[in-house]
């Protein structure tokens, strides 16, 4: 497929939430009505309806067929994308069968006991300097990490990757997110884990777009802080606002009202998020990349966590290197100069790419900013042995 015949596609948060909140709008008289009828007839039949022993109406065998009906739907759905999860070229040999690094799969039960899909990179000589952590962004996976993880392991960093709840291999209605902040406390479970098989070895975040406002918040707690040597975040979605101030106070009755609903008007039409023609194509026909409509509790969470951010800015206090393309138009780049400017932290570092787009590490010099990531790293490793060095 040629440059010109490719669709403009987009992903991320902003340009895909737009859309929803449009339709948001447009539908505020339903939301009326529907408060309406929840408060003057639902409500009261509940209490009408119970039994005196307290136990709930009895479902009617329809209404039980249908849910698990849906369940079995979604079950099937995990296990042929967990399949399609398992056979992902984790680039662990090169195309002359030279075994570069090991690479492994495996499930990780997160705090809610959902079974989340984890890849993890190995280097297979010299010692280990660091350990980096990825957390995707919406709609994509581990698996499409793999160059970036042979990059770290050619400097001897060990690489770790977490599926979310609803991508990838994990278990979940594909591209359905019940709750951003149970990937926070997975991702601090999962940092816990790691560090326990790895004693003794310096551990870093990365987070990309979404990703980036789930690693930021979980280093906002102060024992998973503790745990780290610092946070990277590429293109982190920290300032996705409603269209409309309504908009925004609306937004949560859907959410509880409809929370699997997706809006057909929040398509992957829209801006690039890459410069590379190849790397959009990867990733809109990769089949673990979700590309329907945004779901309702999905789109809500992603304004939740963004507020709650933007409002915490002076409080962060990790350790944190900050890149952003200056043409990015899914997440804002001055959001993430906002972040360098206002927090506490004592080291942290911003680089801005001038005209690159919100995929950083799948533009054309995917090299140079994962060499950049590294860098960092490395100059964070020899602050830290200093500091230690300086105590005795």
């Amino acid at each position: 497929m040629s440059t010109a015949e490719m669709e403009p596609l987009t992903s991320g948060a902003s340009n895909r939430i737009i859309p929803i909140l449009k339709a948001l709008r447009t539908s505020i008289v339903f939301v009326q009505s529907l408060i309406f009828s929840l408060i003057l007839f639902l409500l009261p039949r509940r209490r009408l309806s119970q039994p005196l022993s307290g136990a709930g109406p009895p479902q009617s065998p329809a209404m039980s067929w249908k849910r698990k009906s849906v369940w079995r739907r979604e079950e099937e759905d995990t296990m042929r994308r967990r399949a399609l999860a398992e056979d992902v070229d984790m680039g662990i040999e090169t195309d002359d069968r030279e075994v570069r690094c090991q690479g492994t799969t495996s499930l990780f039960f997160g705090v809610r006991s959902n079974a989340l899909f984890c890849r993890s990179w190995f280097p297979l000589t010299g010692e280990l300097k660091g350990i980096l952590i990825i957390i995707h962004g919406l709609n994509e996976h581990s698996g499409r990490y793999s160059q970036f993880a042979k990059q770290l392991n050619s400097c001897n960093f060990g690489v770790y990757a977490m599926d979310w709840i609803g991508h990838g291999g994990s278990d979940g209605l594909h591209g359905y997110v019940p709750s951003l902040d149970h990937v926070v406390a997975d991702t601090g479970a999962f940092l816990e884990k790691i560090r326990s098989e790895n004693p003794g070895v310096p551990c870093f975040l990365f987070g990309h777009s979404t990703g980036g406002a789930v690693v930021l918040k979980a280093a906002s707690h102060p024992h998973i802080e503790a745990m780290l040597e610092g946070i990277v975040l590429t293109s982190p979605a920290l300032r996705v606002k409603p269209a409309h101030p309504i908009v925004g106070a609306v937004a949560p009755i859907f959410s509880l009202v409809v929370p699997k609903f997706q809006f057909k008007g929040a398509n992957k039409r829209g801006i690039p998020v890459s410069r590379d023609p190849a790397a959009l194509l990867a990733k809109y026909s990769d089949p673990l990349v979700y590309t329907g409509p945004i779901r309702v509790r999905t789109g809500h969470e992603i304004l939740r966590i963004s507020s709650y951010l933007m409002r915490n800015f002076k409080s962060v206090t990790v350790p944190f290197f900050v890149l952003h393309g200056t043409a990015d138009k899914v997440t804002d780049p001055l959001a993430s100069q906002d972040l360098y400017n206002e927090a506490a932290s004592k080291s942290k570092d911003i680089k801005l790419y001038e005209g690159f787009l919100h995929d950083l590490l799948f533009e054309p010099e995917h090299e140079e900013i994962g060499q950049d990531i590294i860098d960092w790293m490395k100059k964070r490793l020899v602050f830290t042995s200093e500091k230690v060095d300086n105590l005795w």
